[in-house]
């Protein structure tokens, strides 16, 4: 069966960086859309980043383009999330998520495979 494990969440203070990885099993992930959801409780998950398994291409929400990177290891099933120059706003819960198919996608509900998330606290 198909898993996804992040890994790398931590406390950070303003402006330093965290390098989240997720490990994706099961299947192979040609012609699928892998993507990072963030979360605050109470509100609705956020599409932060999400790149095209096979071509690499990649898509950024405005509120992370330029901070935030996107890539992932080909062979090793392992996609990442270079985040730089956080701010107290990007604190959520931060998902690694998969859906067959390409092409990007906001909405967290077509995302079938899902992490089980890793806490980014960002301190002021």
């Amino acid at each position: 069966q198909v898993q996804l494990v992040e890994s790398g969440g931590g406390l950070v203070q303003a402006g330093g960086s965290l390098r989240l990885s997720c490990s994706a099993s099961g299947r192979t992930f040609n012609d699928h859309t892998m993507a990072w959801f963030r979360q605050v409780a109470g509100k609705e998950r956020e599409l932060v980043a999400a790149i095209y398994w096979s071509s690499g291409n990649t898509y950024y929400g405005d509120s992370v383009e330029g901070r935030f990177t996107i890539n992932r290891d080909y062979m090793k099933n392992i996609m990442y999330l270079q985040m730089n120059n956080l701010l107290h706003e990007d604190t959520a819960v931060y998902y690694c998520a998969g859906r067959s198919g390409i092409g990007i996608v906001r909405d967290s509900e077509r995302f079938a495979y899902w992490g089980q998330g890793t806490q980014v606290t960002v301190s002021s």
